[in-house]
């Protein structure tokens, strides 16, 4: 399993937000670097964002591009872009990052 997962439901629709692109990146010197790259499923998430690497401590962000998610249902969102920055501790250990998402509004948690 990977090291970060998540899970987008969009909390209007009552359903899993397919097909919403996403990337993970890691904070290095003053910047954010790329590590990563996926789009939802039908079940709303990312089955293999990682694969088995392990990430050592630091800052990192999730960058959900919910403007073609929205565009892609014939909606709007207020929010072109939901970015989702937390602290990784050393250890490996696992990392659920869900998204709750509404046109007008978000949520997120560290899941289980």
């Amino acid at each position: 399993m990977s090291q970060i997962t998540t899970h987008v439901l969009d909390t209007a629709r009552g359903r899993p937000a397919a097909g919403v692109p996403l990337t993970l990146a890691q904070r290095v010197d003053g910047g954010w670097q790329e590590l990563a790259a996926g789009i939802t499923d039908d079940d709303g998430r990312v089955a293999a964002l990682l694969g088995d690497e392990v990430l050592p401590a630091g800052t990192y962000r999730l960058r959900f591009d919910t403007a073609r998610y929205f565009a892609a249902h014939d909606g709007a969102g207020f929010y072109p872009r939901v970015d989702v920055v937390f602290a990784l501790a050393a250890g490996g250990d696992h990392y659920h990052i869900p998204l709750l998402l509404a046109p007008y509004g978000y949520s997120t948690y560290r899941g289980s």
